[in-house]
């Protein structure tokens, strides 16, 4: 009888071990992560790829959900808030642009679709997982696109002023790409650490693309003479040379200077873009994560997991 019950529990452990195990041993090809970084934009008032400048970062914060479809392939699909800025000073020297007085900040909301390409296999097991993976990533995204700057202590809307009488969308097309790696912290998180750069088709992300303002410099004093809309020329003609004592435009010198007044590079085919470097986790879906994620094995052994 003794031997028959000894018998009876070591059966009953087991098979009850082998499930917790055997659970581990599905693919869980959907997961969902969170993360949060520091964002840098580039455009016209900064360019730190040509000039010594140093970071001027701002912050992003994303959610994105991911399914695995291929041995080393998987899909992202990404909600983004990100904040970014870019100011005159700090300017290095040889960019020619202190003198224009400009700044602007943009809070803006972005919605991707990527794909990613793991260096080692992802449609595995998730206890198979490797414990450090990189991997590239490129897609296609939208974004809003809204800058502002302040006047007279109060933040303004610049895209609907249109400056530079050159009207722009409020939502841009974005390319993501980049690159980044997970960590595996147990059978149901990694720790997630990534580059991403987005290229876009808009060179208005700063409000500013024109070389100078001799183009549309009537139509913005009219505005200004008139009263129709001052603050097109105020906010268009910040240079301290064309500004009088009063801090307003001076109109006179910006006729007689025929509006040669730098404002951008002038590189039509030179657009802004911006770059998020993040640190997340990423949670792996299963229909045991809320037993398992922490405890092995809460009826048999209380134990913490991190494989």
């Amino acid at each position: 009888m003794k031997k028959l019950l000894f018998i009876l529990l070591f059966l009953f452990s087991w098979t009850a071990q082998s499930q917790s195990f055997y659970r581990y041993k599905f693919e869980e090809p959907f997961s969902v992560s969170a993360s949060i970084g520091a964002t840098q934009y580039f455009g016209e008032l900064y360019s730190f790829w040509k000039y010594s400048e140093g970071v001027q970062p701002d912050w992003n914060a994303n959610i994105a959900a991911h399914y695995t479809f291929g041995t080393n392939l998987r899909a992202r699909a990404e909600f983004s808030y990100y904040k970014m800025s870019g100011q005159d000073p700090p300017s290095d020297p040889r960019a020619y642009r202190t003198p224009r007085n400009l700044d602007f900040r943009a809070k803006n909301w972005e919605a991707t679709a990527i794909v990613e390409y793991y260096l080692f296999p992802v449609k595995v097991p998730n206890i198979h997982r490797s414990l450090l993976n990189p991997y590239i990533f490129a897609g296609l995204g939208m974004s809003t696109n809204n800058p502002e700057t302040q006047l007279d202590g109060n933040w303004v809307d610049l895209r609907p002023l249109q400056l530079e009488n050159n009207p722009y969308n409020r939502n841009i097309i974005v390319f993501p790409m980049g690159l980044g790696f997970k960590y595996k912290l147990n059978v149901y998180t990694d720790l997630t650490f990534e580059g991403n750069y987005r290229f876009t088709l808009s060179d208005y992300m700063d409000d500013i693309s024109s070389y100078n303002i001799s183009e549309f410099y009537l139509d913005l004093v009219d505005d200004y003479v008139t009263g129709k809309n001052p603050d097109r020329l105020r906010l268009a003609v910040r240079n301290p040379s064309f500004i009088d004592d009063n801090g307003l435009p001076d109109v006179d010198k910006i006729l007689q200077n025929g509006g040669r007044i730098r404002r951008g590079s002038g590189l039509t085919h030179r657009y802004d873009g911006y770059m998020t470097v993040n640190i997340g986790l990423e949670i792996y879906l299963s229909p045991d994560i809320w037993d398992n994620l922490i405890f092995r094995n809460r009826v048999y052994e209380k134990a913490f997991r991190f494989w």
